[in-house]
């Protein structure tokens, strides 16, 4: 037994732990769980616990469904809150999902991340991340279809009365960081109800588990306050989406691979590679970056979203900024990657973002000039004419980029590629096949 696993078996001694809660995420982003007594932990470490993969989304046929979960003691954390008897409290592992044979599960999205960064490793380096986390605080979540309601009325950074939830992000920053997950900012976004918090840098598969576990958190905190947390990407037509726009660094060894003092913007050869292969491979990665037929009314002119491929310092219209907040402090030399949404699985939006700016490294790809033009002002001819390629503007165009990328299909590998296009093309038929309000809105009295 590894001293991780000791340490957590104490600590479930220690503290009187009656439920260990065992998570993993499905191919679409959705969190799993399994509740297990501690007496069943030490088994679970050595041999995992058991459970039918075909009935978790993209895991497995029904004639290969026996699977196995192995907690990662690596993760452990108690939750800040008691369970229902008011005395004791339950912790949490994520697991690596195993076959019975004990090779790793193709289809879970830890795996395709872990190997996209066992790739990272091969070439010398580690890959951080910093997410900047959107999302709305709701009053309600109505049934019926109908417009939600926000939490308050404040904008951009106002120190406001909330309406409801006045020390939500108080409170949900003070559970993160009791679960070890470090909060660097926290404000009110620009929407009415929307707010923004800030993850510490962490490398790519922890922050994943935080990302997943930042969902959680704030979910269960809202509630706490009577009110509802919705990381959809665009609930309001008339206001900005939530996006996770998220800061990506590569360093070797203590040193950070981006960072040359005499460069443009201080961003070195590699930083500048990396930067071309997110560039070139824009399109592809965007279906597993903005995954759902919601994530694309985002993405328009004038969402204070990018829509086209292109890059920039202070541009933020682009879909790469390379951030200038501290100049001559090599730690901080990243590249921050703005299209992604706050409703798209970690794992395979980081996994496809630093394979294609990997691939930039490797292959050497030569980057484009910045461009510093507000994007969103102009039309499709002078975009064309700029050089300046759209990103897909609904899923279904995403899709067909997807489905004709190699770099994407050896990234998540066979199984997961095929299922997330089987389902995501189920989704965009169920979508363009249903008449919305808008539709009968309008068309219905003039028809």
């Amino acid at each position: 037994m590894t001293r991780q696993q000791e340490f957590v078996l104490r600590t479930l001694e220690e503290r009187d732990i009656r439920f260990v809660r065992l998570w993993f995420t499905d191919v679409l982003g959705m969190l799993k769980s399994v509740a297990i007594s501690p007496a069943e932990l030490e088994g679970a470490f050595a041999e995992g616990i058991g459970f039918d993969g075909s009935a978790i989304e993209g895991f497995a046929r029904v004639y290969e469904s026996d699977m196995v979960a192995k907690p990662d003691p690596s993760t452990f954390q108690v939750l800040p809150w008691e369970t229902s008897d008011g005395e004791h409290y339950s912790a949490r592992m994520f697991c690596d999902i195993h076959m019975p044979d004990g090779s790793p599960c193709w289809s879970d999205p830890r795996h395709v991340l872990r190997r996209t960064l066992a790739r990272a490793t091969e070439s010398g380096f580690t890959c951080y991340v910093h997410p900047e986390i959107e999302f709305f605080l709701l009053k309600d979540l109505p049934d019926d279809g109908g417009e939600p309601r926000p939490a308050d009325s404040g904008g951009y950074f106002d120190q406001a009365s909330h309406d409801a939830a006045p020390h939500f992000r108080r409170n949900a920053i003070e559970t993160l960081e009791a679960m070890g997950i470090s909060v660097e900012f926290s404000h009110h976004e620009g929407a009415p109800g929307q707010q923004e918090i800030d993850l510490r840098y962490a490398d790519a598969l922890t922050m994943a588990d935080n990302v997943m576990t930042f969902r959680y958190v704030v979910k269960e905190v809202a509630i706490t306050q009577g009110v509802k947390a919705s990381f959809m990407p665009k609930p309001f037509s008339a206001q900005p989406g939530s996006g996770m726009h998220t800061h990506f660094s590569l360093f070797e060894g203590d040193q950070n691979a981006f960072y040359h003092p005499e460069n443009p913007y201080e961003l070195s050869d590699v930083g500048r590679a990396f930067v071309a292969g997110i560039m070139h491979h824009g399109r592809e990665i965007s279906a597993v970056t903005n995954q759902w037929v919601n994530s694309y009314k985002r993405l328009v002119v004038g969402g204070e979203a990018p829509t086209a491929v292109c890059w920039g310092h202070a541009n933020r219209s682009a879909l790469v900024r390379v951030p200038m907040y501290s100049p001559g402090r090599a730690s901080s030399r990243r590249v921050e990657v703005r299209s992604l949404d706050t409703a798209c699985n970690p794992y395979l939006a980081y996994a496809v973002i630093l394979a294609a700016g990997l691939r930039g490294v490797q292959k050497g790809y030569e980057l484009q000039p910045a461009t510093e033009d507000d994007v969103w002002s102009l039309t499709d001819a002078e975009r064309r004419a700029a050089g300046y390629a759209n990103l897909p503007q609904n899923l279904n165009e995403a899709l067909a980029e997807m489905e004709s990328s190699e770099l994407i299909a050896e990234t998540l590998g066979e199984h997961v590629f095929d299922f997330f296009l089987r389902n995501k093309r189920e989704e965009w038929n169920a979508y363009r096949s249903h008449v919305t309000p808008y539709e009968l809105r309008t068309l219905l009295p003039m028809l």
